[in-house]
């Protein structure tokens, strides 16, 4: 059974592996907001994978579930979460989410402030003007009711034109309707009523205030009143970035409501916004935008013979405690192996080892990028690497130094 298990898994096909090139992007964005987020008074949160069984959707649903149940309620409102994670999409479809949450605070500031991290991350990494904002408001449930109603009218006499799908939305949610992507759908939601006129007063001053915020922040944005909530927690002010008319980066919303469908007896105010990261990668690499590589090897060793890699072994160790980017191909018995290696590695410098040079303790020392080659000794090599390259180019990170004592 076992072996029939590790078979079928084997065949399986995933659209999302992460390979060490997109790491590369991953990691940068998760820096960039990382940086935003403390900026603007954040602290990370995560939540679990799963409960009863369900792997994770929703991250407001999480976050909000966890902050009832740990009665985070006691500190000092509103408090400020992001969270990077993986979660599970529509046809179980992996994404990659970078999001943020603002609990017990209804000010309207606050969905603006959403949008302005992302409008400032894209345009500090190169995406300037690559993208739109889209804004709307849902209202809250008793204008969803009545706006509903004027779509069930609306569409009443185009019902020859709709999907199965979408007959069955105009009965259940008929909001949604103004989401389809069908093209002949998409046509008459243009021409559909907008909530706006449904607003009554509390709404409609809440909406005015949202894009005056955009207006102070000086964030370009287009109104569009088919912008829709498939949630029916979603109250006011609705969000998303849109990097072509097929892909959207993100959606933010305010979700009022999700308190009381979960459990709790009140409302509690909130906010949220989510970026699918595998777009904004995506998005990079089609505008040919590159990363530096913080993985630059300065000294890859190069061997033959274990007694080659007696030597090799606590020589390497010692470059790296001196700070050089050091690599060695210990398990690689083919020397055309490990020069390959060593090539594709981009080292700035290739120490040959072979049985000779391990006894007599002089190496051959290749200066890929002068096109050199000098014989070094053994005790001499780290000294002779840190001249080539030059002490103030090597690598002094080190992330243990993060930790205090008081």
């Amino acid at each position: 059974m076992l072996e029939q298990k590790e078979e079928t898994i084997n065949q399986e096909k995933s659209t999302n592996d992460i390979f060490p090139d997109d790491h590369k992007y991953l990691t940068f964005l998760k820096k960039v907001f990382r940086h935003e987020f403390r900026k603007n008074g954040f602290r990370r949160i995560s939540t679990d994978i799963l409960e009863d069984g369900k792997f994770r959707k929703n991250a407001e649903l999480w976050i909000m579930n966890a902050y009832l149940n740990n009665n985070i309620s006691e500190e000092i409102q509103p408090v400020y979460y992001y969270y990077m994670d993986h979660f599970l999409w529509k046809d179980n479809k992996q994404i990659e989410r970078i999001g943020w949450e603002v609990i017990w605070e209804n000010d309207a500031i606050l969905d603006a402030i959403s949008i302005y991290i992302t409008y400032t991350v894209l345009n500090q990494i190169w995406l300037k003007d690559t993208f739109k904002i889209k804004v709307n408001s849902t209202g809250i449930e008793k204008e969803k009711v009545k706006y509903s109603e004027e779509l069930q009218s609306f569409y009443e006499n185009k019902k020859h034109m709709l999907s199965e799908n979408s007959l069955s939305l105009l009965e259940t949610n008929p909001m949604l309707l103004l989401a389809s992507k069908d093209e002949d759908e998409e046509i008459i939601a243009k021409q559909a009523p907008s909530i706006i006129k449904f607003l009554k007063k509390d709404s409609k001053a809440h909406y005015a205030k949202f894009k005056e915020y955009l207006d102070i922040l000086e964030i370009p944005y287009e109104e569009d009143h088919t912008l829709v909530s498939e949630n029916d927690y979603s109250t006011n002010s609705i969000w998303k970035f849109e990097w072509n008319s097929w892909e959207d980066i993100g959606w933010g919303a305010r979700y009022n409501k999700l308190a009381t469908k979960l459990w709790n007896p009140k409302d509690i105010p909130a906010t949220w916004f989510y970026n699918n990261i595998f777009v904004i990668m995506q998005m990079l690499k089609d505008r040919n935008i590159k990363l530096k590589n913080k993985d630059e090897i300065d000294l890859f060793f190069v061997q033959l013979w274990d007694e080659a890699k007696a030597v090799v072994l606590p020589l390497s160790l010692a470059a790296r405690k001196a700070w050089i980017n050091t690599v060695v191909s210990l398990w690689t018995p083919s020397m055309k192996e490990q020069m390959l290696k060593a090539n594709r590695s981009n080292a700035k410098f290739v120490v040959l080892v072979w049985l000779m040079e391990a006894r007599n303790g002089i190496f051959q020392v290749k200066d890929i990028v002068a096109g050199t080659q000098e014989e070094v000794k053994k005790e001499e090599l780290i000294d002779y690497i840190i001249w080539k390259i030059g002490s103030d180019k090597l690598d002094f990170y080190v992330p243990t130094n993060d930790l205090i004592t008081e």
